[in-house]
């Protein structure tokens, strides 16, 4: 009986590789020792956007990116929270040598609550959720080359985007809203995750 368990047990991780199961992610809490890595800079750090007025939905496929009626926006909470997590970044002294944020009015304007003006339009970042799989394709391809080029030396690169994005490239979907993402730059693809900061650690990391 022991035998025929093997046997089936075999049989099925067999069938499980062949259809190209990836393993699932898991996600790693942030460490008081990678944190104050991060404070010397060489990281990628991709962050949600804050919380949204889900009474709203982006009215696809006519969103007007200079036109902010036409996509789904902050709600008050997630421009508070936005408020806050910068707040934390300039109290933990965090260096940021460039600021990457997605062309979407909520992206946007969680970069200015956050960190003010200076940050940089990236396109490639935009929302991927409502976009075909051949859509996806170049933006995964430019969020993998973001991820990848090199973090000028002393800071680190901020980018501010979206869940289905990440999600599509190394399938995490990330929550809460205003988790960062933390990415060194090493590994086969030239980045590889290291862990996730959630808008609720920061009293611990703060202390």
């Amino acid at each position: 009986m022991k035998t025929l368990v093997c046997l089936l047990s075999g049989i099925l991780l067999s069938l499980s590789v062949f259809a190209g199961d990836a393993p699932a992610f898991v996600e790693k809490p942030i460490t008081n020792e990678l944190f104050e890595q991060i404070r010397s800079g060489g990281f990628v750090l991709y962050m949600r956007h804050g919380n949204t007025d889900n009474s709203r939905a982006d009215r696809f496929p006519a969103v007007d990116l200079s036109d902010c009626s036409t996509q789904r926006l902050l709600s008050d909470a997630g421009r508070q929270l936005m408020r806050d997590i910068g707040r934390h970044l300039r109290s933990a002294k965090l260096p940021l040598n460039r600021v990457l944020v997605s062309p979407m009015c909520r992206t946007r304007e969680s970069a200015q609550l956050a960190i003010g003006d200076q940050f940089e339009i990236s396109e490639p970042l935009m929302y991927s959720a409502n976009m075909t799989s051949a859509q996806k394709q170049p933006r995964i391809a430019a969020l993998k080359k973001l991820l990848a080029e090199p973090v000028k030396p002393g800071g680190n690169t901020l980018i501010i985007a979206h869940a289905p994005n990440l999600d599509d490239l190394i399938g995490f979907f990330v929550k809460p809203e205003g988790t960062i993402v933390v990415f060194r730059q090493t590994g086969a693809a030239g980045y590889e995750y290291a862990a996730s900061i959630h808008p609720a650690d920061w009293a611990e990391l703060l202390k």
